[in-house]
């Protein structure tokens, strides 16, 4: 399973884990095979991609022909670890 970028929802990666070209959220109806999608976006990083050999792509949340894309899975210990870090927030600010 893997979030949408745009809305959130939960979608459940077809037979294979391989998500189409054209598959879209079933809620917001945004492209699922996009930059945004990929477990190698990165902001950050060169053309927005950790993977050195894809090609540069303009609009990173349309849909794309990247032989790269791996869907971001959704992993439980990304989740633990971004609440670790709102609970020292939290206790920053306690009186």
């Amino acid at each position: 399973m893997f979030s949408c970028w745009k809305c959130g929802q939960s979608v459940e990666l077809p037979a294979g884990g391989r998500v189409g070209q054209r598959d879209s959220c079933p809620q917001c109806d945004s492209d699922l095979h996009s930059c945004r999608n990929c477990r190698f976006y990165d902001p950050g990083k060169h053309n927005q991609c950790s993977e050195p050999q894809a090609e540069w792509v303009r609009d990173k949340e349309a849909a794309n022909y990247c032989d790269y894309f791996a869907p971001r899975l959704a992993s439980s210990r990304a989740s633990s670890a971004a609440e670790d870090v709102r609970r020292k927030f939290d206790s920053l600010f306690k009186i």
